[in-house]
């Protein structure tokens, strides 16, 4: 088991990060040719399997174990008037969850994906960014290590959300301090803010930014995240050293584990995103890290659900790849020039 003490042992881990399988990918391209449909007419859906292919560094791809982990934190910047929800709406949730009353448990059956909801510490919430660290470094490697130990090596697929009043507040503001920018550029609406809301979180990313500035990636995390951000972030590097792709879900969810994609030049390539949110940050925040959705249907709440939605493209593109007949098989006429 890789025992984290430090942010140093975090940033020397995202730095040796292993590769996937080329020959894996390879070898999807060479059934994607043989199959009957015209090469490439499947479009992305192609390119996913091949994905799938060498992250799981398997010439046949397996969605057998599908698993979704929804983290929950809560964030001391709700004391700035950054949501119209107050912090005890986290913990009810959670409830909700673990009850099967939210939209990520129907939409997680219909998917085939477990569902596992992991609160952390949600009677302690982080400090005051615009004010202190969200986090001491203690407090971050325990949240971190929470979300490594979190995942299972018998996953095929791991889906990636989170639960936190105040998060999409905290998430802006990493985002703007690992890729600058001002509040007005990262800051959305999140659960419903006013305009006057919207004025007091672009305020208190710029204050947070300005106060937490010059750190390193994984100390920004600690400084301008909180717990639940820290354990995404954990749970998509024990994903990438043990082979397995993950699906992150939206905007809060993709700067959480934006930092390991800065520290290590090809660690963000065992990483797909869902969907685009329609939180204003996301798409800049895609942009930055050079990553194209999945899907795009203008959701916007969290809890996993555009990530566990977008299980069902993922299935559907594995199903033509190993189901689908090849022109020798079924009898057909390749093409002939």
């Amino acid at each position: 088991m890789t025992q984290f003490t430090s942010y140093a042992d975090i940033t020397a881990l995202c730095a040796r990060v292993p590769a996937g399988r080329d020959k894996s990918a390879a070898a999807v391209a060479a059934r994607q040719e043989a199959l009957t449909k015209p090469l490439g007419s499947l479009g992305r859906m192609e390119a996913l399997v091949a994905w799938l292919a060498g992250w799981q560094r398997r010439d046949m791809p397996m969605l057998g174990r599908v698993e979704t982990i929804i983290f929950a934190g809560n964030h001391g910047v709700v004391a700035q008037g950054v949501s119209p929800f107050p912090p005890e709406v986290t913990a009810q949730m959670v409830h909700n969850f673990a009850s099967g009353g939210a939209a990520i448990n129907q939409i997680a059956r219909v998917a085939g994906s477990l569902l596992r909801v992991i609160p952390i510490r949600l009677d302690e919430p982080t400090a005051d960014i615009t004010t202190a660290p969200a986090m001491d470094e203690a407090a971050f490697v325990e949240a971190f290590t929470i979300g490594f130990e979190a995942v299972s090596p018998a996953t095929d697929l791991l889906c990636l959300g989170e639960m936190g009043i105040g998060n999409t507040t905290v998430a802006a503001a990493l985002a703007c301090g690992l890729f600058g920018g001002s509040g007005a550029d990262w800051a959305g609406r999140g659960s419903g803010v006013d305009d006057a809301g919207l004025r007091r979180k672009q305020s208190a990313i710029d204050r947070a930014v300005a106060l937490h500035q010059g750190a390193s990636p994984v100390e920004l995390a600690a400084r301008l995240g909180g717990r639940e951000l820290a354990a995404i972030f954990g749970a998509t590097l024990a994903a990438r050293v043990l082979n397995i792709p993950v699906l992150l879900d939206g905007f809060v969810s993709t700067a959480a584990a934006a930092p390991l994609g800065l520290l290590s030049g090809c660690g963000f390539g065992h990483v797909e995103i869902g969907h685009a949110s329609a939180e204003t940050g996301h798409r800049r925040l895609l942009a930055a890290i050079g990553k194209q959705p999945i899907l795009d249907l203008g959701m916007r709440l969290g809890e996993a659900s555009g990530a566990a939605t977008a299980i069902l493209i993922l299935r559907a593109a594995l199903a033509c790849h190993s189901g689908m007949a090849t022109f020798a098989e079924a009898a057909v006429s390749g093409k002939t020039a």
